[in-house]
This record gives structure tokens, sequence and C-alpha cells, in this order.
């Protein structure tokens, strides 16, 4: 078993993450990412459920939320309560994905990957739950092409997740999606507006698993 969540992490940390990845231009990118959902979806990290009024309820049958944070999913009551999308929540994290293989057709991303320990094994799991042929829809911030921008995002890394609930300032997202077997069909990369540079890199994009031979 893990270690409890301390007092910070259960009721401090889900505000000021709910704030910062509320803002209206990271709004403006959700929205043009999470309607593209389609059947059963896998949320991975779906935090305090901001993504669900960008859903198609016409488009979407079922999302599991996969949110270990009992901080989080509380502070997502009243948008559960405001959608009428059905939602599942799995309160284990990313590595432990607790669905039969081939189980969902759609698999979202949202400044998740960057805070996932073990990104491999979480990518993995995905891997094994969506349908051959199904996609992997993301929107994520992550390691800059700017040496200068890098530079300081791999030095303020260490102390940076020790704040912000592991988040990693420096992953290549796109990079890592590959690893794992994906096949990317769509990526688009820009700074946030306004933000931080260090932390306003933005990978989003549409990736599939390929169709078993």
């Amino acid at each position: 078993m893990g270690k409890p969540m301390s007092f910070y992490e259960n009721r401090i940390l889900p505000h000021i993450i709910d704030r910062a990845c509320s803002m209206g231009q990271v709004m403006k990118l959700r929205s043009q990412i999470v309607p593209r959902a389609k059947g059963r979806v896998l949320e991975v990290g779906m935090g305090s459920a901001i993504n669900l009024e960008f859903y198609n309820p016409d488009n979407v049958s079922l999302v599991y939320g996969l949110e270990p944070s009992e901080g989080m999913r509380r502070k997502a009551l009243p948008n559960l309560a405001r959608s009428p999308v059905q939602v599942e929540w799995l309160d284990l994290p990313g590595e432990k994905i607790p669905l039969d293989d081939h189980s969902v057709d759609t698999v979202l991303l949202t400044f998740t990957l960057c805070t996932i320990p073990d990104w491999q094994a979480a990518l993995q799991q995905m891997w094994r739950v969506l349908k051959p042929g199904g996609e992997l829809l993301f929107l994520e911030h992550g390691e800059s092409p700017h040496d200068s921008t890098r530079k300081w995002q791999h030095r303020i890394t260490p102390g940076w997740k020790k704040l912000a609930g592991g988040c990693h300032l420096n992953r290549h997202i796109a990079d890592l999606i590959r690893h794992a077997g994906f096949e990317i069909l769509e990526l688009e990369n820009l700074y946030i507006p306004k933000a931080p540079k260090i932390a306003g890199y933005i990978y989003k994009g549409r990736a599939v698993k390929p169709a078993e031979v």
C-alpha cells in the first residue's frame, strides 16, 4: 500500500491544482480536445471533473474517472451534479487501472501524464484497456524544444514536484506516448499565452492504438 495522503495533498493541493488547470486559456484548449471522446471513456486523472462540461453526451455512454485523490473527488461533486454524463469513479493510481482488456473506446489525458510517478506502467495500462483502433486524446504540458526554457525546466523540476503533486515540467509527452506503442495521428505544440514558459509548453493531439493484425 502507498503512504496515506498528507493534509496538504488532500485538502490544499486540490484547490491549487483546480485553479491552475481551469484558467481561461486552459479551458479553451480543453474545449478543443474533450468533445472528441466517444463511447466508453477512461479519463485518467479526472481531478475535479472540470472536463465534464465539454463531453458530448450524445457520443459518450460512460466515463470512468480514474482519480486517486479523495480531495479531488470531493471537489468534483458540483461538476458531477451538473453533468448529464454518467461517471464511475476508479480511485486507484494510473499504474493500476481496474478495467478489463480492450474495454474502453477512448482514453483521455489532460494535464495528468506529468504527475504519474511510473508513466511507463500507466501508459501500458492505458494500452491494455483500450480497444484496438481506439483513441488516446491528450492535452499535456511538458518539455520545451527551446534550450533556455528546457534548461530551466530540468533545473526547477526536482523542487517543483514537491509542491505541485509530483508534476514534472520536463517530460517529452509525445515521446512517452510513442514509446508506449501508440501512433500519433495529430500533434499540435504551443505555449499557453501569458503562462510561464517553463509550465506552459503544450502537447495537444490524438493517438491511436493500432488495430491488431
